[in-house]
């Protein structure tokens, strides 16, 4: 007999789990969008996203998922015949360089497989052999949700300072955003692009591009008025922010959340996700000494504290997720982009996230594991309590 009724529990790595605060703040009639308190709130989101980002440079706000974000950020900089160098570690880097080649760029892919980070030597390298300056933008994502694995953008730019290099350098933080520390400035990041979906706890339907004075001077021939990124970070008219009618409803949300955030504190933010990543951790060590499971990313150094992509062999990584979800309410994230994608598994924990629904989480895991006769290591149970002990 199925235990899943109640509030199920969609525990993947975007979208993540909506504050009720969230829901409530969406949940109104529509606002008047030609003046009032829309206008003021929309003004209030700006300093705010720049503060999670941690730049003092221009944002703009497109309708749209992450993939939207990646075409305005190519399409403001990019030209027809430029050079655009990917640092693929997982699906969606190599998705965002398709992007780049569909604009007229021409690419070239670094490609690291599905268990490693960026090897930062290995770009030094490449850059340093680029003497007549032919890239024009070095793509990585901070955190790909494929495969969990958080590269080191601080240490990337680093090695294009050593070389000299010119290119711009854009950093995807779709899935890292306000869960895995991320400082735009600090870091050196030219062009960074996230999502509301994931560590901003609202509904998809909108993206950021953040961008600095040198990113916006290299000025491409591929943008358009639409994803013109100058109109939006600076309107002279309140529809500009937008092009168009505003997403009202996830304005309100967003606010909602973003106060949220504010409340708890961003460094706090980033502590709770590393502390209950390193939760779901000590479970995995001890159920990986007998069977088939094992860390996609063996480095805890490389892991992301907002998702963990599990190997499992399969098909049961299919064969837990269905067992998870139809029998106890909790939905896993599937293999996305791996081979044979039911051999893996994902477990998202960003965004709106506590102690008491990640042992949920890892007890039901544990429960499948055992109703489906997956050979796995004792104690990780108490792993995780022992873990989530010392921590608190």
């Amino acid at each position: 007999m199925p235990l899943s009724q109640g509030r199920a529990y969609l525990a993947i790595p975007g979208p993540s789990v909506i504050p009720d605060t969230v829901l409530r703040a969406m949940h109104r009639a529509s606002p008047n969008i030609y003046e009032g308190e829309l206008h003021e709130l929309t003004h209030s989101l700006i300093p705010d996203l720049k503060n999670i980002a941690m730049t003092d440079s221009n944002v703009a706000i497109y309708i749209g998922n992450g993939h939207a974000a990646w075409e305005a950020a190519l399409a403001n900089t990019i030209s027809a015949g430029d050079t655009v160098l990917v640092l693929a570690t997982g699906r969606f880097c190599i998705g965002w360089g398709e992007m780049a080649a569909g604009l007229g760029a021409t690419v070239e892919t670094i490609d690291y497989g599905s268990h490693a980070p960026i090897d930062l030597a290995q770009v030094e390298e490449v850059l340093a052999q680029d003497k007549e300056g032919r890239i024009k933008a070095v793509l990585a994502v901070h955190v790909d949700t494929s495969t969990s694995v958080k590269n080191d953008i601080a240490g990337l730019r680093a090695v294009m300072d050593s070389t000299g290099h010119p290119a711009l350098l854009m950093a995807d933080c779709i899935a890292s955003l306000a869960c895995d520390r991320f400082e735009m400035d600090a870091w050196g990041v030219d062009v960074m692009v996230s999502a509301c979906q994931k560590g901003l706890m609202t509904p998809a339907g909108l993206s950021f591009v953040w961008f600095n004075a040198k990113a916006d001077a290299a000025r491409g021939d591929r943008v358009t008025a639409y994803w013109d990124w100058r109109p939006r970070a600076n309107p002279e008219m309140y529809f500009q922010y937008f092009d168009g009618t505003a997403p009202t409803h996830h304005l309100y949300g967003l606010r909602a959340a973003i106060d949220m955030i504010k409340a708890e504190g961003l460094d706090t933010v980033f502590d709770r996700h590393a502390k209950l990543a390193q939760i779901i951790w000590a479970a995995l060590d001890h159920w990986g000494t007998t069977g088939p499971m094992q860390f996609n990313i063996a480095d805890p150094v490389h892991r992301s504290h907002a998702v963990t992509s599990i190997g499992i062999g399969s098909p049961n990584g299919d064969a837990l997720r269905n067992w998870c979800e139809h029998q106890c309410g909790l939905t896993l994230g599937i293999g996305l982009g791996r081979s044979p994608a039911d051999a893996y598994f994902r477990i998202g924990h960003m965004g709106h996230v506590n102690a008491h629904m990640i042992m949920g989480v890892l007890g039901t895991i544990d429960a499948g594991l055992k109703a489906l006769k997956i050979p796995h290591g004792d104690g990780a149970l108490s792993a995780a309590a022992q873990a989530l002990a010392l921590r608190v």
